[in-house]
């Protein structure tokens, strides 16, 4: 079964879910928000992700931190502001089992079966 992580009110986390529940592929979805995020959780994600695939520099999260933890970004303060604040996750991001698809694209979700 996949994992789909995301925020369940952001637009796009919707799109996916939808996608999803239209090719009936059996998924869970983890709200970063309410069901939270762990330390061991990033350091699973940035073992298969590059770290400024995972950042989400485009969130309003991202524009209103402060021009000091933005400019000096390493991959330990990354982990430190993601635990902070989980919306500086790019998502949706759904675990496939074999890989991670990050952000949504039709052609990625089209080739997802049940």
């Amino acid at each position: 079964m996949y994992t789909l992580y995301g925020i369940k009110n952001c637009d796009t986390c919707r799109k996916a879910r939808k996608a999803l529940d239209s090719k009936d592929v059996p998924y869970r979805f983890h709200d970063l928000r309410e069901d939270g995020l762990s330390a061991d959780l990033i350091e699973h994600l940035l073992e298969r992700i590059p770290l400024m695939t995972l950042l989400n520099k485009r969130s309003t999260t991202w524009r209103n931190l402060d021009a000091l933890n933005k400019d000096d970004i390493d991959a330990n303060s990354a982990r430190s502001l993601m635990l902070e604040h989980p919306t500086l996750i790019k998502r949706p991001l759904l675990d496939t089992g074999n890989g991670f698809l990050v952000g949504y694209r039709d052609s990625d979700y089209d080739k997802l079966t049940g």
